[in-house]
C-alpha cells in the first residue's frame, strides 16, 4: 500500500522552521526601534489584504512567515518597543519567550495535579518563592493556610476574590440557592474598571458597588470608606468586599492599606489588594513600603506580565485562606475524580480559578527568575524608577508643564498648562510621529498625559529622546 500523507510538519521541518522563527523574533527585537510605535493601519486594512476563503491545500511555512512580515507587522502596535510609554508595561523577555515555547511544546493541561504533577508543583513552588522575594506576609505561603496560583489577569484574580467574599458573607450558601440578600462591594473612584465588571459577573449588581472618594493624591479616603460601610449597614445591606489598590492605572496612586485593613478587620469584610500595576516594585527592599498593611489582606494580586519581564499572560493571585477559595470554586464531576485528589495531599488548581483548563504558565516565570536572579530584576526595576523620577524632574522644571499627580514609582502624570485641547493635540502629534506612544487619563476632570517607564529595553537615551520630542511638539502647541 502507498504510504499515507500525514499532513503534519515533520520533525526535521519543525526544527528548521523553528530556527527560522527564533531568528525572525531575534531580528524583530534588533530592529524594533525602526517601526512606528503605534500602528498606522486603517480599520479593516488587514482583512482586506487576506483571501476571502481559507486555503484548500497547505502552504509552505516560508510563505506564511513572509506574510507575517508583509501583512501582520504593519498592524502591530509595538508593546515591546523601548519607546512604548502607554498604559502600563507589558513585557516580554528572552527567557520568558523560551519558557512559553517549552510550555507550548509540552502542551500539558494542568487542571489537576494528576494531569501533570510538575505543572502544579512548580507553580506552587515559584509562587512561594515570590512570597519571599516580595516580602509578603507568610500566611500567603502554601505551607501555611493560604497559597498562590497563576491566573491570566488581575481581572480574574479580583473576580475570584469577590466570589470567595460573597460566599463567606453568605456562609457559603449563595452558590447553592442564589444570593438572598443585598451584598455591597467597595473600591476607590480611581480603581481599575475590572472591579465594576466583576460585580456584574458575580451577581452583586453595579448599583451595589460603592466608589469611595479619594484624596489629593488620588488614594482612597479611609474615613469615607468607614462612613459608607456604616451607612450601608444601617440601610440593611451586607458589606462583603473591599478592593484597595497599590498603583492605580490612571495615576499610580497607592491606597492607605493599613487604615483600610483595620476597617475591614473590625467590620469582618474581605480585603482584596490589587497591586497589578506596581507590586513588582517590592522586589526592591527600599520600595517595599508600598506593601504596608498587607497583613490585613485576605487576598493579594500582582502581574509579572506587567513589570517583571514575563510575557502575557501571567498574574499571581494569593489568598490567606485557601479553603474559602476552594469551597467557593470547586465542582467535582465523576470524570475528574482520581486517587491523588482523594488523598488530600495535592493541590488541584482547577479549584482556584474560573475555568477548568490551565496552561503551564509557571515555566516562563521560573525561567525569568532563574535567568535574571533577584539581583537582575532589582537592577531593572530600580533603573526604571530612576528614569521616571528624572522625567518628572524635567517636567517640574519646565514652565510650560505641570505634574498632575505624585510620581511614587515609574508612572508620571503631567500636562501642558495650555489646557485640554493643547494636551490632546500634543499627544496626537507625538503618537502619529511614531517616535513614542503615550496615553491619557482624566485627573480632576482635566485631560492628563501619562508616561510609564517599564519596557524591558527602555534606557536613559530613550527617555531623554521622549522628553526632547515632547518639548519639540510643545513648541508648536499654541
Amino acid at each position: 500500500m502507498p504510504e499515507e500523507k500525514s499532513f503534519h510538519m515533520s520533525p526535521d521541518d519543525f526544527r528548521r522552521h523553528g530556527h527560522a522563527m527564533v531568528d525572525w523574533i531575534t531580528d524583530y527585537f534588533t530592529r524594533i526601534e525602526s517601526f512606528p510605535v503605534l500602528s498606522r493601519v486603517e480599520p479593516g486594512q488587514l482583512r482586506a489584504s487576506l483571501p476571502s476563503d481559507p486555503p484548500a491545500k497547505g502552504e509552505p511555512f516560508d510563505t506564511i512567515l513572509q506574510d507575517v512580515e508583509k501583512l501582520i507587522l504593519p498592524g502591530i502596535t509595538h508593546w515591546q518597543s523601548p519607546n512604548f510609554y502607554a498604559y502600563f508595561p507589558c513585557n516580554a523577555s528572552g527567557p520568558a519567550i523560551l519558557g512559553d515555547l517549552l510550555s507550548s511544546g509540552l502542551g500539558v493541561q494542568g487542571m489537576l495535579w494528576a494531569t501533570s504533577p510538575a505543572c502544579t508543583e512548580l507553580e506552587t513552588h515559584v509562587l512561594d518563592w515570590l512570597v519571599a522575594m516580595l516580602d509578603l506576609p507568610r500566611k500567603f505561603l502554601s505551607t501555611k493556610s493560604g497559597g498562590g496560583v497563576i491566573l491570566d489577569t488581575a481581572s480574574s484574580a479580583s473576580l475570584c476574590a469577590l466570589l470567595a467574599a460573597r460566599e463567606r458573607a453568605t456562609n457559603f450558601v449563595s452558590n447553592q440557592r442564589g444570593c438572598d440578600r443585598t451584598l455591597v462591594a467597595y473600591t476607590s473612584s480611581q480603581a481599575h474598571s475590572s472591579i465594576e465588571k466583576d460585580v456584574q459577573i458575580a451577581g452583586l449588581g453595579r448599583q451595589n458597588l460603592r466608589l469611595i472618594a479619594v484624596d489629593e493624591k488620588f488614594a482612597m479616603r479611609p474615613e469615607a470608606l468607614a462612613r459608607q460601610i456604616e451607612q450601608d449597614r444601617r440601610a440593611g445591606v451586607v458589606p462583603c468586599f473591599v478592593c484597595a489598590t497599590i498603583g492605580t492605572t490612571s495615576s499610580n496612586a497607592i491606597d492607605p492599606v493599613p487604615e483600610i485593613g483595620r476597617i475591614c478587620r473590625e467590620q469582618k469584610i474581605w480585603l482584596h489588594v490589587d497591586a497589578a500595576m506596581s507590586g513588582t516594585a517590592a522586589l526592591c527592599p527600599e520600595l517595599r513600603h508600598i506593601h504596608d498593611g498587607l497583613e490585613f489582606a485576605d487576598s493579594y494580586t500582582f502581574n509579572p506580565h506587567k513589570w517583571m519581564f514575563t510575557n502575557f499572560d501571567c498574574n499571581c493571585f494569593y489568598v490567606a485562606d485557601r479553603k474559602a477559595l476552594i469551597q467557593t470554586l470547586s465542582v467535582l464531576p465523576e470524570y475528574l475524580r482520581n486517587r491523588a485528589t482523594e488523598t488530600g495531599a495535592v493541590i488541584d488548581y482547577r479549584d482556584w480559578q474560573i475555568p477548568l483548563g490551565r496552561r503551564f504558565r509557571s515555566l516562563k516565570l521560573w525561567f525569568v527568575i532563574r535567568h535574571y536572579g533577584i539581583e537582575g530584576l532589582q537592577y531593572h526595576i530600580r533603573r526604571h524608577v530612576e528614569l521616571a523620577q528624572q522625567f518628572a524632574e524635567w517636567v517640574w522644571k519646565d514652565h510650560r508643564f505641570e505634574l498632575a499627580a505624585p510620581a511614587p514609582l515609574n508612572l508620571v502624570c503631567f500636562r501642558h498648562k495650555g489646557g485640554d485641547e493643547v494636551n490632546q493635540s500634543l499627544m496626537d502629534r507625538l503618537n502619529r510621529s511614531g517616535d513614542l506612544y503615550l496615553t491619557h487619563t482624566r485627573l480632576n476632570d482635566r485631560l492628563t498625559l501619562r508616561l510609564c517607564v517599564g519596557q524591558a529595553n527602555t534606557t536613559a537615551r530613550h527617555v531623554e529622546r521622549a522628553w526632547q520630542r515632547i518639548q519639540e511638539e510643545a513648541a508648536n502647541a499654541i
